[in-house]
Protein backbone atom coordinates (compact mmCIF):
# COMPACT_ATOMS: atom_id res chain seq x y z
CA UNK A 1 0.00 0.00 0.00
CA UNK A 2 2.80 2.27 -0.86
CA UNK A 3 2.17 5.87 -2.07
CA UNK A 4 4.32 8.45 -3.89
CA UNK A 5 3.65 11.78 -3.45
CA UNK A 6 4.75 15.38 -4.61
CA UNK A 7 3.13 18.23 -5.76
CA UNK A 8 3.92 21.14 -8.36
CA UNK A 9 4.84 24.71 -7.50
CA UNK A 10 1.20 25.75 -6.94
CA UNK A 11 -0.18 22.38 -6.52
CA UNK A 12 -2.69 22.41 -10.27
CA UNK A 13 -0.70 19.83 -12.31
CA UNK A 14 -0.63 16.41 -11.12
CA UNK A 15 0.55 15.43 -14.59
CA UNK A 16 -0.92 11.93 -14.93
CA UNK A 17 -3.00 10.05 -17.09
CA UNK A 18 -4.53 11.61 -20.45
CA UNK A 19 -3.75 10.49 -24.35
CA UNK A 20 -0.53 10.01 -25.36
CA UNK A 21 1.40 9.09 -22.13
CA UNK A 22 -0.46 7.07 -20.30
CA UNK A 23 0.15 3.57 -19.68
CA UNK A 24 -2.34 1.42 -19.95
CA UNK A 25 -2.53 -2.36 -19.40
CA UNK A 26 -1.10 -4.89 -21.82
CA UNK A 27 0.51 -1.93 -24.32
CA UNK A 28 4.02 -0.87 -24.65
CA UNK A 29 5.62 2.04 -22.92
CA UNK A 30 3.87 5.30 -24.84
CA UNK A 31 0.34 3.81 -25.11
CA UNK A 32 -2.40 5.60 -24.55
CA UNK A 33 -4.59 5.39 -21.19
CA UNK A 34 -8.09 3.60 -21.07
CA UNK A 35 -11.37 5.25 -20.87
CA UNK A 36 -11.26 5.30 -17.23
CA UNK A 37 -7.78 5.79 -14.82
CA UNK A 38 -9.40 4.26 -11.88
CA UNK A 39 -9.89 0.96 -13.80
CA UNK A 40 -6.38 1.24 -15.66
CA UNK A 41 -4.91 2.18 -12.44
CA UNK A 42 -6.38 -1.10 -10.86
CA UNK A 43 -4.89 -2.94 -13.24
CA UNK A 44 -1.58 -1.59 -13.32
CA UNK A 45 -1.79 -2.32 -9.64
CA UNK A 46 -2.39 -5.90 -10.11
CA UNK A 47 0.26 -6.19 -13.02
CA UNK A 48 2.60 -4.73 -10.09
CA UNK A 49 1.17 -7.11 -7.03
CA UNK A 50 0.78 -3.88 -5.14
CA UNK A 51 -0.18 -6.01 -2.01
CA UNK A 52 0.82 -6.51 1.31
CA UNK A 53 2.30 -10.08 1.92
CA UNK A 54 1.52 -11.24 5.11
CA UNK A 55 2.56 -14.39 7.50
CA UNK A 56 -0.11 -16.04 9.52
CA UNK A 57 0.76 -17.83 12.42
CA UNK A 58 -0.88 -19.96 14.49
CA UNK A 59 -1.96 -21.73 18.02
CA UNK A 60 -5.25 -23.19 19.68
CA UNK A 61 -6.37 -23.57 23.00
CA UNK A 62 -8.56 -26.11 25.04
CA UNK A 63 -8.62 -28.62 22.20
CA UNK A 64 -10.62 -31.46 22.64
CA UNK A 65 -8.79 -34.80 23.41
CA UNK A 66 -9.49 -37.38 20.96
CA UNK A 67 -7.20 -40.26 21.95
CA UNK A 68 -7.77 -42.39 24.71
CA UNK A 69 -4.59 -42.75 26.27
CA UNK A 70 -2.52 -39.83 25.52
CA UNK A 71 -3.84 -36.25 24.09
CA UNK A 72 -4.60 -35.43 20.64
CA UNK A 73 -1.98 -35.21 18.15
CA UNK A 74 -3.04 -31.52 16.21
CA UNK A 75 -2.32 -30.04 12.78
CA UNK A 76 -3.91 -26.86 11.56
CA UNK A 77 -5.09 -26.44 7.83
CA UNK A 78 -6.04 -22.78 6.55
CA UNK A 79 -7.95 -21.56 3.25
CA UNK A 80 -9.53 -18.77 1.51
CA UNK A 81 -12.48 -18.37 -0.18
CA UNK A 82 -12.30 -17.56 -3.84
CA UNK A 83 -15.33 -17.65 -5.95
CA UNK A 84 -17.07 -19.60 -3.69
CA UNK A 85 -14.86 -22.37 -3.59
CA UNK A 86 -12.02 -23.17 -0.68
CA UNK A 87 -8.40 -22.71 -1.97
CA UNK A 88 -5.99 -24.53 0.58
CA UNK A 89 -3.13 -21.93 1.39
CA UNK A 90 -1.32 -23.86 4.17
CA UNK A 91 -0.93 -26.35 6.39
CA UNK A 92 0.71 -26.65 9.92
CA UNK A 93 3.22 -29.44 11.13
CA UNK A 94 1.67 -32.26 13.21
CA UNK A 95 2.30 -31.20 17.19
CA UNK A 96 2.51 -34.31 19.55
CA UNK A 97 0.60 -35.08 22.72
CA UNK A 98 -0.46 -31.71 23.25
CA UNK A 99 -4.00 -29.58 23.39
CA UNK A 100 -2.43 -26.04 23.74
CA UNK A 101 -0.65 -26.26 20.38
CA UNK A 102 1.95 -23.37 19.34
CA UNK A 103 2.46 -23.83 15.82
CA UNK A 104 5.90 -22.85 13.89
CA UNK A 105 4.77 -23.67 10.57
CA UNK A 106 3.62 -20.29 8.81
CA UNK A 107 0.96 -19.51 6.28
CA UNK A 108 2.09 -16.56 3.25
CA UNK A 109 -1.41 -14.43 2.01
CA UNK A 110 -1.31 -11.38 0.05
CA UNK A 111 -3.26 -8.62 1.88
CA UNK A 112 -5.54 -6.35 -0.65
CA UNK A 113 -7.39 -3.63 0.90
CA UNK A 114 -10.22 -3.52 -2.04
CA UNK A 115 -11.66 -6.81 -1.73
CA UNK A 116 -13.20 -9.01 1.43
CA UNK A 117 -10.82 -11.74 1.80
CA UNK A 118 -12.80 -14.96 3.63
CA UNK A 119 -10.49 -17.30 5.54
CA UNK A 120 -11.08 -20.82 7.07
CA UNK A 121 -8.96 -22.99 9.34
CA UNK A 122 -9.80 -26.33 10.34
CA UNK A 123 -7.91 -28.28 13.25
CA UNK A 124 -7.24 -32.17 12.99
CA UNK A 125 -5.86 -34.78 14.98
CA UNK A 126 -3.79 -36.70 12.96
CA UNK A 127 -3.72 -40.38 13.73
CA UNK A 128 -0.47 -41.76 14.91
CA UNK A 129 -0.26 -44.54 12.30
CA UNK A 130 -0.17 -41.16 9.24
CA UNK A 131 2.99 -39.38 11.53
CA UNK A 132 5.67 -40.61 8.83
CA UNK A 133 3.21 -39.47 5.86
CA UNK A 134 4.42 -35.92 4.31
CA UNK A 135 1.84 -33.46 5.39
CA UNK A 136 1.03 -32.24 1.54
CA UNK A 137 -0.29 -35.80 0.63
CA UNK A 138 -2.11 -36.51 3.98
CA UNK A 139 -5.90 -37.66 3.71
CA UNK A 140 -7.30 -35.30 5.76
CA UNK A 141 -10.69 -37.08 5.84
CA UNK A 142 -9.09 -39.92 7.74
CA UNK A 143 -7.93 -37.13 10.19
CA UNK A 144 -10.55 -36.92 13.39
CA UNK A 145 -11.82 -33.08 12.87
CA UNK A 146 -11.12 -31.25 16.05
CA UNK A 147 -13.01 -28.11 14.75
CA UNK A 148 -13.35 -25.20 12.60
CA UNK A 149 -13.28 -21.38 12.53
CA UNK A 150 -14.19 -18.62 10.28
CA UNK A 151 -12.87 -14.58 9.69
CA UNK A 152 -12.21 -12.59 7.09
CA UNK A 153 -8.44 -11.15 6.55
CA UNK A 154 -9.09 -7.63 7.39
CA UNK A 155 -10.69 -8.48 10.68
CA UNK A 156 -7.49 -9.89 11.88
CA UNK A 157 -5.48 -6.98 10.65
CA UNK A 158 -7.72 -4.44 12.05
CA UNK A 159 -6.95 -5.35 15.57
CA UNK A 160 -4.03 -4.64 18.10
CA UNK A 161 -1.18 -6.45 17.45
CA UNK A 162 -2.70 -8.03 14.50
CA UNK A 163 -3.97 -10.81 16.53
CA UNK A 164 -7.60 -12.33 16.46
CA UNK A 165 -8.69 -15.07 18.14
CA UNK A 166 -12.33 -17.35 17.37
CA UNK A 167 -14.40 -19.99 18.84
CA UNK A 168 -14.63 -23.37 17.36
CA UNK A 169 -17.29 -25.21 15.54
CA UNK A 170 -18.23 -27.98 14.14
CA UNK A 171 -19.40 -28.49 10.16
CA UNK A 172 -23.11 -27.65 11.14
CA UNK A 173 -22.22 -24.18 12.94
CA UNK A 174 -22.55 -25.57 16.34
CA UNK A 175 -20.05 -24.54 19.32
CA UNK A 176 -17.19 -27.03 20.06
CA UNK A 177 -14.80 -26.71 22.61
CA UNK A 178 -11.51 -24.95 21.71
CA UNK A 179 -10.35 -21.61 20.25
CA UNK A 180 -7.76 -20.84 17.60
CA UNK A 181 -5.67 -17.53 17.52
CA UNK A 182 -4.59 -16.09 14.25
CA UNK A 183 -1.66 -13.36 14.64
CA UNK A 184 -0.51 -11.24 11.05
CA UNK A 185 2.61 -9.97 10.41
CA UNK A 186 4.06 -7.93 7.71
CA UNK A 187 7.23 -8.75 6.07
CA UNK A 188 10.36 -6.27 7.20
CA UNK A 189 10.40 -5.48 3.06
CA UNK A 190 7.08 -3.81 3.29
CA UNK A 191 8.13 -0.84 5.29
CA UNK A 192 11.33 0.31 3.08
CA UNK A 193 11.12 3.45 0.75
CA UNK A 194 13.69 5.69 -0.49
CA UNK A 195 13.35 8.97 -1.31
CA UNK A 196 14.92 10.82 -4.14
CA UNK A 197 15.27 14.22 -5.72
CA UNK A 198 15.80 14.62 -9.78
CA UNK A 199 16.50 17.66 -12.07
CA UNK A 200 17.28 17.98 -15.47
CA UNK A 201 19.45 19.60 -17.44
CA UNK A 202 19.35 20.78 -21.66
CA UNK A 203 16.02 19.02 -22.32
CA UNK A 204 14.47 19.14 -26.27
CA UNK A 205 12.04 21.46 -26.50
CA UNK A 206 8.72 20.45 -27.69
CA UNK A 207 6.96 24.10 -28.08
CA UNK A 208 7.38 26.88 -30.18
CA UNK A 209 6.50 29.64 -29.09
CA UNK A 210 7.52 28.60 -25.12
CA UNK A 211 9.96 26.19 -23.17
CA UNK A 212 8.31 22.70 -22.55
CA UNK A 213 6.25 21.96 -19.33
CA UNK A 214 8.40 18.61 -18.28
CA UNK A 215 7.88 16.20 -15.55
CA UNK A 216 9.22 12.88 -14.92
CA UNK A 217 7.43 9.40 -14.83
CA UNK A 218 8.97 6.26 -13.24
CA UNK A 219 7.50 2.66 -14.55
CA UNK A 220 8.68 -1.00 -13.49
CA UNK A 221 8.56 -3.20 -16.35
CA UNK A 222 6.95 -6.20 -15.88
CA UNK A 223 9.01 -9.54 -17.42
CA UNK A 224 6.41 -8.92 -20.81
CA UNK A 225 8.38 -6.26 -20.78
CA UNK A 226 4.66 -3.77 -20.36
CA UNK A 227 5.50 -0.06 -18.69
CA UNK A 228 3.81 0.46 -15.75
CA UNK A 229 3.40 3.80 -14.24
CA UNK A 230 4.14 3.54 -10.66
CA UNK A 231 5.33 7.32 -9.53
CA UNK A 232 5.19 10.74 -11.11
CA UNK A 233 6.55 14.31 -10.27
CA UNK A 234 4.41 17.88 -10.46
CA UNK A 235 5.03 19.64 -14.06
CA UNK A 236 7.83 22.12 -13.98
CA UNK A 237 6.21 25.16 -16.13
CA UNK A 238 8.32 26.73 -19.04
CA UNK A 239 11.55 25.00 -18.12
CA UNK A 240 14.49 22.99 -19.62
CA UNK A 241 16.47 22.56 -16.48
CA UNK A 242 13.51 21.43 -13.94
CA UNK A 243 14.05 20.88 -10.66
CA UNK A 244 11.13 18.69 -9.48
CA UNK A 245 9.87 18.20 -5.67
CA UNK A 246 11.34 14.71 -3.57
CA UNK A 247 9.52 11.01 -4.98
CA UNK A 248 9.05 8.75 -2.42
CA UNK A 249 8.98 5.03 -4.27
CA UNK A 250 8.29 2.02 -1.67
CA UNK A 251 9.53 -1.69 -2.18
CA UNK A 252 6.40 -2.69 -3.39
CA UNK A 253 6.36 -0.34 -6.17
CA UNK A 254 9.92 -1.17 -7.57
CA UNK A 255 9.86 -4.81 -5.89
CA UNK A 256 14.09 -5.16 -5.93
CA UNK A 257 16.89 -2.75 -6.34
CA UNK A 258 17.86 -4.53 -9.42
CA UNK A 259 14.66 -4.72 -11.16
CA UNK A 260 13.94 -2.31 -14.28
CA UNK A 261 12.50 0.77 -14.53
CA UNK A 262 11.72 3.34 -16.76
CA UNK A 263 11.64 6.75 -16.74
CA UNK A 264 10.57 8.98 -18.64
CA UNK A 265 10.22 12.72 -19.23
CA UNK A 266 6.91 14.32 -20.77
CA UNK A 267 6.41 18.05 -22.39
CA UNK A 268 2.65 18.34 -20.26
CA UNK A 269 -0.61 19.45 -22.58
CA UNK A 270 -3.62 20.26 -20.74
CA UNK A 271 -5.46 17.98 -23.60
CA UNK A 272 -3.20 14.88 -21.64
CA UNK A 273 -1.70 14.25 -24.51
CA UNK A 274 1.86 14.81 -23.44
CA UNK A 275 4.78 14.75 -25.72
CA UNK A 276 7.35 12.46 -24.60
CA UNK A 277 10.97 14.23 -24.50
CA UNK A 278 12.84 11.51 -24.10
CA UNK A 279 13.34 7.95 -21.35
CA UNK A 280 16.31 5.89 -19.78
CA UNK A 281 15.97 2.61 -18.53
CA UNK A 282 17.73 1.94 -15.11
CA UNK A 283 17.04 0.54 -11.91
CA UNK A 284 16.82 1.83 -8.06
CA UNK A 285 20.61 0.62 -7.43
CA UNK A 286 22.06 2.30 -10.71
CA UNK A 287 20.10 5.36 -9.16
CA UNK A 288 21.64 5.02 -6.14
CA UNK A 289 25.29 4.93 -7.78
CA UNK A 290 23.98 8.34 -9.65
CA UNK A 291 23.59 9.64 -6.76
CA UNK A 292 26.55 8.49 -5.21
CA UNK A 293 29.16 9.66 -8.58
CA UNK A 294 26.87 13.08 -9.05
CA UNK A 295 26.81 12.00 -12.92
CA UNK A 296 24.11 12.35 -15.15
CA UNK A 297 22.50 9.71 -17.73
CA UNK A 298 21.22 10.36 -20.91
CA UNK A 299 17.59 10.60 -21.87
CA UNK A 300 17.16 9.49 -25.32
CA UNK A 301 13.77 9.69 -27.77
CA UNK A 302 12.08 5.96 -29.00
CA UNK A 303 11.68 3.69 -31.35
CA UNK A 304 15.54 3.05 -31.31
CA UNK A 305 16.57 6.22 -32.13
CA UNK A 306 19.55 7.71 -29.84
CA UNK A 307 19.21 11.22 -30.26
CA UNK A 308 20.29 12.95 -26.83
CA UNK A 309 17.18 14.90 -25.39
CA UNK A 310 18.89 15.71 -22.37
CA UNK A 311 20.17 14.44 -18.81
CA UNK A 312 19.71 13.34 -15.70
CA UNK A 313 20.96 13.90 -12.47
CA UNK A 314 19.62 13.10 -8.57
CA UNK A 315 19.94 15.57 -5.79
CA UNK A 316 18.69 13.00 -3.05
CA UNK A 317 18.74 9.43 -2.67
CA UNK A 318 17.91 8.54 0.85
CA UNK A 319 16.30 4.93 2.13
CA UNK A 320 13.86 5.13 4.77
CA UNK A 321 11.62 3.00 6.93
CA UNK A 322 8.10 4.33 7.08
CA UNK A 323 5.01 3.25 8.86
CA UNK A 324 2.35 1.40 6.76
CA UNK A 325 -1.25 1.25 6.05
CA UNK A 326 -2.20 -1.86 8.45
CA UNK A 327 0.53 -0.22 11.07
CA UNK A 328 -2.18 2.83 11.10
CA UNK A 329 -5.19 0.67 11.12
CA UNK A 330 -4.23 -1.90 13.75
CA UNK A 331 -3.24 0.94 16.44
CA UNK A 332 -6.69 2.02 16.89
CA UNK A 333 -7.15 4.22 13.16
CA UNK A 334 -10.61 3.79 11.49
CA UNK A 335 -12.06 4.48 8.35
CA UNK A 336 -15.44 5.32 8.89
CA UNK A 337 -18.20 4.72 5.79
CA UNK A 338 -20.54 7.17 4.63
CA UNK A 339 -22.81 6.86 2.14
CA UNK A 340 -24.99 9.05 -0.25
CA UNK A 341 -27.64 8.02 -2.88
CA UNK A 342 -29.11 9.69 -5.92
CA UNK A 343 -32.70 10.18 -5.80
CA UNK A 344 -33.44 12.60 -8.84
CA UNK A 345 -35.98 11.62 -11.00
CA UNK A 346 -34.04 10.91 -14.06
CA UNK A 347 -33.66 7.09 -12.31
CA UNK A 348 -36.77 6.50 -13.66
CA UNK A 349 -40.34 5.11 -11.57
CA UNK A 350 -38.81 3.00 -8.72
CA UNK A 351 -42.02 0.75 -9.79
CA UNK A 352 -41.24 -0.41 -12.97
CA UNK A 353 -38.40 -2.83 -14.17
CA UNK A 354 -36.20 -0.29 -16.85
CA UNK A 355 -35.89 1.99 -13.42
CA UNK A 356 -32.11 2.39 -12.13
CA UNK A 357 -34.02 2.36 -8.57
CA UNK A 358 -36.18 -1.22 -9.76
CA UNK A 359 -35.91 -3.45 -6.65
CA UNK A 360 -36.18 -6.86 -8.24
CA UNK A 361 -38.56 -9.28 -6.54
CA UNK A 362 -35.99 -12.14 -7.43
CA UNK A 363 -33.37 -10.84 -4.59
CA UNK A 364 -31.53 -9.49 -7.90
CA UNK A 365 -29.69 -6.40 -6.20
CA UNK A 366 -30.00 -3.67 -8.80
CA UNK A 367 -26.74 -1.47 -9.28
CA UNK A 368 -27.33 1.20 -6.66
CA UNK A 369 -27.64 -2.14 -4.21
CA UNK A 370 -24.68 -3.30 -5.62
CA UNK A 371 -22.06 -0.36 -5.36
CA UNK A 372 -23.55 -0.22 -1.15
CA UNK A 373 -23.32 -3.90 -0.61
CA UNK A 374 -19.69 -4.10 -2.58
CA UNK A 375 -18.25 -0.93 -0.79
CA UNK A 376 -19.70 -1.04 2.97
CA UNK A 377 -18.87 -5.07 2.74
CA UNK A 378 -15.10 -4.08 2.45
CA UNK A 379 -15.10 -1.39 4.47
CA UNK A 380 -17.35 -2.43 7.76
CA UNK A 381 -14.41 -3.83 9.47
CA UNK A 382 -12.68 -0.91 9.42
CA UNK A 383 -15.20 1.23 11.15
CA UNK A 384 -15.75 0.35 15.22
CA UNK A 385 -18.97 0.54 15.66
CA UNK A 386 -20.53 0.08 12.37
CA UNK A 387 -22.62 2.81 12.20
CA UNK A 388 -22.96 4.54 9.21
CA UNK A 389 -24.04 8.29 7.81
CA UNK A 390 -26.26 7.44 5.36
CA UNK A 391 -28.31 10.06 3.05
CA UNK A 392 -30.41 10.80 0.13
CA UNK A 393 -30.94 13.76 -2.17
CA UNK A 394 -32.65 15.00 -5.20
CA UNK A 395 -36.27 13.94 -3.90
CA UNK A 396 -39.03 15.30 -2.40
CA UNK A 397 -39.25 14.56 1.14
CA UNK A 398 -42.67 13.87 2.78
CA UNK A 399 -44.07 17.18 4.25
CA UNK A 400 -41.68 18.98 2.78
CA UNK A 401 -40.25 20.72 -0.15
CA UNK A 402 -37.02 18.97 -2.86
CA UNK A 403 -34.29 18.31 -0.46
CA UNK A 404 -30.65 17.59 -1.56
CA UNK A 405 -29.42 15.74 2.07
CA UNK A 406 -31.83 14.23 3.73
CA UNK A 407 -31.34 11.47 6.14
CA UNK A 408 -32.00 8.12 4.68
CA UNK A 409 -33.58 6.70 7.81
CA UNK A 410 -36.35 9.16 8.34
CA UNK A 411 -35.06 10.77 11.24
CA UNK A 412 -34.38 14.46 11.23
CA UNK A 413 -31.40 14.22 14.40
CA UNK A 414 -29.24 11.20 13.38
CA UNK A 415 -28.05 10.20 9.89
CA UNK A 416 -26.47 7.23 11.36
CA UNK A 417 -28.40 3.45 10.28
CA UNK A 418 -26.54 0.52 12.00
CA UNK A 419 -24.72 -2.28 9.86
CA UNK A 420 -25.07 -2.82 5.79
CA UNK A 421 -27.99 -3.98 6.40
CA UNK A 422 -29.21 -0.96 7.98
CA UNK A 423 -28.21 1.07 4.69
CA UNK A 424 -29.86 -1.74 2.62
CA UNK A 425 -33.08 -0.94 4.59
CA UNK A 426 -33.20 2.44 4.67
CA UNK A 427 -32.62 2.90 1.17
CA UNK A 428 -35.58 0.38 0.11
CA UNK A 429 -37.68 2.35 2.58
CA UNK A 430 -37.26 5.73 1.09
CA UNK A 431 -38.09 4.71 -2.08
CA UNK A 432 -41.45 4.16 -1.04
CA UNK A 433 -41.69 7.15 1.10
CA UNK A 434 -40.06 10.12 -1.41
CA UNK A 435 -40.85 11.36 -4.68
CA UNK A 436 -38.25 11.40 -7.14
CA UNK A 437 -37.65 14.98 -8.29
CA UNK A 438 -34.03 16.71 -8.95
CA UNK A 439 -31.77 18.62 -10.01
CA UNK A 440 -28.63 16.50 -8.91
CA UNK A 441 -26.62 18.58 -6.53
CA UNK A 442 -23.38 17.23 -4.39
CA UNK A 443 -22.44 20.55 -2.93
CA UNK A 444 -24.67 19.62 0.11
CA UNK A 445 -23.38 16.35 0.51
CA UNK A 446 -20.12 16.48 0.26
CA UNK A 447 -20.35 19.54 2.99
CA UNK A 448 -22.45 17.62 5.37
CA UNK A 449 -19.80 15.28 5.01
CA UNK A 450 -16.67 17.39 5.49
CA UNK A 451 -18.63 19.28 8.39
CA UNK A 452 -18.21 15.68 10.47
CA UNK A 453 -14.84 15.09 9.33
CA UNK A 454 -14.13 18.77 10.46
CA UNK A 455 -15.76 17.99 13.81
CA UNK A 456 -13.60 14.68 14.27
CA UNK A 457 -10.20 16.21 13.84
CA UNK A 458 -11.18 18.37 16.87
CA UNK A 459 -11.54 15.50 19.22
CA UNK A 460 -8.42 13.48 17.92
CA UNK A 461 -6.90 12.31 14.34
CA UNK A 462 -7.63 8.48 13.79
CA UNK A 463 -10.54 8.61 11.99
CA UNK A 464 -10.47 8.76 8.20
CA UNK A 465 -13.92 9.09 6.46
CA UNK A 466 -14.76 7.62 3.32
CA UNK A 467 -18.18 9.18 1.30
CA UNK A 468 -19.98 7.05 -1.48
CA UNK A 469 -21.73 8.83 -3.85
CA UNK A 470 -23.92 6.96 -6.35
CA UNK A 471 -25.83 9.01 -8.84
CA UNK A 472 -26.97 8.45 -12.47
CA UNK A 473 -26.30 12.19 -14.32
CA UNK A 474 -25.13 14.92 -14.44
CA UNK A 475 -24.56 17.47 -11.50
CA UNK A 476 -25.95 20.70 -11.68
CA UNK A 477 -24.39 22.83 -9.37
CA UNK A 478 -20.41 21.78 -10.99
CA UNK A 479 -18.71 24.74 -8.92
CA UNK A 480 -20.66 24.65 -5.46
CA UNK A 481 -19.35 20.85 -5.74
CA UNK A 482 -15.75 21.40 -6.90
CA UNK A 483 -15.94 24.47 -4.01
CA UNK A 484 -16.59 21.85 -1.35
CA UNK A 485 -14.26 19.40 -2.22
CA UNK A 486 -11.43 22.10 -2.70
CA UNK A 487 -12.23 22.79 1.00
CA UNK A 488 -12.31 18.87 2.24
CA UNK A 489 -9.31 18.40 0.81
CA UNK A 490 -7.63 19.17 4.15
CA UNK A 491 -10.02 17.03 5.68
CA UNK A 492 -9.33 13.16 6.76
CA UNK A 493 -11.74 12.47 4.07
CA UNK A 494 -12.02 10.60 0.49
CA UNK A 495 -15.14 10.78 -1.86
CA UNK A 496 -16.09 7.68 -4.20
CA UNK A 497 -18.61 8.17 -6.61
CA UNK A 498 -20.04 5.45 -8.69
CA UNK A 499 -21.91 6.29 -12.00
CA UNK A 500 -24.66 4.17 -12.70
CA UNK A 501 -27.10 3.78 -15.90
CA UNK A 502 -25.67 6.01 -19.66
CA UNK A 503 -25.75 9.27 -19.00
CA UNK A 504 -22.89 11.08 -20.16
CA UNK A 505 -20.38 11.38 -17.29
CA UNK A 506 -17.98 13.61 -18.87
CA UNK A 507 -17.90 16.40 -15.85
CA UNK A 508 -17.75 14.07 -13.55
CA UNK A 509 -14.11 12.88 -14.70
CA UNK A 510 -13.51 16.62 -14.06
CA UNK A 511 -13.60 15.68 -10.29
CA UNK A 512 -11.36 13.09 -10.28
CA UNK A 513 -8.14 14.66 -10.75
CA UNK A 514 -6.30 12.01 -12.71
CA UNK A 515 -6.74 13.50 -15.72
CA UNK A 516 -3.61 15.97 -15.43
CA UNK A 517 -4.82 19.14 -13.03
CA UNK A 518 -6.20 19.30 -9.17
CA UNK A 519 -9.33 21.17 -8.86
CA UNK A 520 -9.02 25.03 -8.15
CA UNK A 521 -12.27 26.69 -6.33
CA UNK A 522 -14.05 29.53 -7.30
CA UNK A 523 -11.47 31.97 -5.45
CA UNK A 524 -8.26 30.16 -7.05
CA UNK A 525 -7.69 27.91 -4.34
CA UNK A 526 -6.36 24.96 -5.44
CA UNK A 527 -7.52 21.59 -3.92
CA UNK A 528 -4.53 20.27 -1.15
CA UNK A 529 -4.10 16.80 -2.64
CA UNK A 530 -7.13 14.42 -4.67
CA UNK A 531 -9.54 12.95 -2.69
CA UNK A 532 -11.86 11.68 -5.67
CA UNK A 533 -12.41 8.60 -7.43
CA UNK A 534 -15.34 8.18 -10.13
CA UNK A 535 -15.95 5.17 -11.74
CA UNK A 536 -18.70 4.51 -14.01
CA UNK A 537 -20.11 1.22 -13.37
CA UNK A 538 -20.82 0.04 -17.17
CA UNK A 539 -17.19 0.50 -18.04
CA UNK A 540 -16.33 -2.09 -15.30
CA UNK A 541 -19.41 -4.79 -15.37
CA UNK A 542 -18.80 -8.21 -17.25
CA UNK A 543 -15.10 -7.74 -16.82
CA UNK A 544 -12.24 -8.72 -14.60
CA UNK A 545 -12.12 -5.95 -12.38
CA UNK A 546 -15.30 -4.91 -10.09
CA UNK A 547 -16.20 -1.64 -9.55
CA UNK A 548 -15.57 -1.58 -5.63
CA UNK A 549 -11.95 -3.13 -6.72
CA UNK A 550 -11.26 0.18 -8.99
CA UNK A 551 -12.58 2.21 -6.11
CA UNK A 552 -11.26 1.49 -3.45
CA UNK A 553 -7.70 0.38 -5.19
CA UNK A 554 -6.32 3.98 -4.16
CA UNK A 555 -8.00 5.01 -0.51
CA UNK A 556 -5.20 3.33 1.39
CA UNK A 557 -2.56 5.86 -0.59
CA UNK A 558 -4.95 8.46 0.12
CA UNK A 559 -5.34 7.86 4.19
CA UNK A 560 -1.31 7.77 3.79
CA UNK A 561 -1.03 11.05 2.26
CA UNK A 562 -2.99 12.41 4.76
CA UNK A 563 -0.96 10.86 7.42
CA UNK A 564 2.29 11.53 6.00
CA UNK A 565 1.99 15.22 5.18
CA UNK A 566 0.29 16.10 8.88
CA UNK A 567 2.99 13.72 10.76
CA UNK A 568 0.04 11.96 12.15
CA UNK A 569 2.03 8.48 13.66
CA UNK A 570 0.39 5.53 14.06
CA UNK A 571 -0.21 4.54 17.81
CA UNK A 572 2.64 3.03 20.22
CA UNK A 573 1.80 -0.82 20.81
CA UNK A 574 -0.74 -1.63 23.72
CA UNK A 575 0.30 -4.30 25.88
CA UNK A 576 -3.71 -5.34 26.27
CA UNK A 577 -4.63 -8.76 27.15
CA UNK A 578 -5.49 -11.33 24.60
CA UNK A 579 -8.68 -10.38 22.61
CA UNK A 580 -11.67 -11.73 23.52
CA UNK A 581 -12.79 -14.59 21.06
CA UNK A 582 -16.03 -14.20 19.39
CA UNK A 583 -18.18 -16.39 17.13
CA UNK A 584 -18.54 -15.01 13.74
CA UNK A 585 -21.32 -16.09 11.77
CA UNK A 586 -20.02 -18.62 9.42
CA UNK A 587 -19.55 -17.80 5.76
CA UNK A 588 -21.87 -19.96 3.06
CA UNK A 589 -19.55 -22.73 1.94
Amino acid sequence: MGGCFSGDVRGGMEAVGGGGGGGARGRGPAAAAGPNEAVDHFFQGQALRLYTPLELSFSASKLRNMDALSKSDPMLVVYTKMDGRLEEIGRTEVILNSLEPLWITKAMINYQFEIVQPLVFRIYDVDTKYHNTPLKTLNLAQQDFLGEAFCNLSEIVTKFNHSLTLNLRNGSGHALQGTVTVHAEETASSRMAVDMQFHCLNLDNKDTFSKSDPFLRVSRLSESAVAIPICKTEVIKNNLNPVWRPITLTSQQYSSKDDPLLVECFDFDASGNHELIGSLQTTIAQLENLYNSKAGANFYSHKGQKKLKGQLFLDKFQEKVQHTFLDYISSGFELNFMVAVDFTASNGDPRVPQSLHYIDPSGRPNSYQQAILGVSEVLQFYDNDRRFPAWGFGAKIPRGSVSHCFNLNASTNDCEVVGVEGIMSAYSSTLYSVSLAGPTLFGPVISKAAEIASHSVQYGNNKYFVLLIITDGVITDQQETKDSIVRASDLPLSILIVGVGNADFTQMRILDADFGKRLESSTGRVATRDIVQFVPMREVQGGQVTVVQSLLEELPGQFLEYMRTRDIKPRPPQHASAPPAYPPPPPQL
